[in-house]
């Protein structure tokens, strides 16, 4: 599906009452959302069709979490997560870690682009997700830094 399309089905969300809609061509299945509204529609790229969850509210990667002084790194898109930069390498990062503003932490591969995930703060790595080279979906806590 060309990204014409895809914007095309976007601006036809966001003018319409429509809060969901799910296109699939061939293999791929976009689908565009609305989260509240006066919000803009969001696509959601997807390789195979299959269910879907909707985007949570607190997506960013430096809200505080559950914990006061430990900050979530949450998936911001749909894809597959990788916590190796390649097959057969040590991962990015492990629980104890300490990393920099900016550090690599995985890396999600959404319709044959790699997305960088960076760390959004310094500190200590205290949460991974046991998820490796599986599908997350946008808004999945990935990783907690204190």
């Amino acid at each position: 599906m060309d990204l014409s399309k895809i914007k095309t089905l976007i601006d036809f969300v966001g003018r319409s009452n429509i809060t969901e809609l799910t296109v699939t061509e061939k293999d791929v299945t976009v689908r565009i959302f609305r989260t509240s509204q006066g919000q803009e529609a969001a696509a959601e790229p997807r390789q195979k069709a299959g269910s879907t969850t909707s985007l949570g509210n607190d997506a960013g990667s430096d809200t505080p979490s559950r914990h006061e002084k430990t900050y979530a790194v949450k998936a911001p898109v749909f894809g597959i997560l990788h916590r190796t930069p390649a097959p057969g390498e040590l991962p990015f990062v492990t629980i104890g870690d300490e990393v920099e503003e900016g550090q690599t932490l995985f890396i999600i591969e959404a319709m044959k682009v790699f997305n960088t995930i960076a760390a959004p703060r310094s500190g200590r790595i205290t949460h991974l997700t046991e998820i490796d080279d599986g599908e997350v979906e946008t808004g999945d806590l990935l990783a907690e830094i204190a």
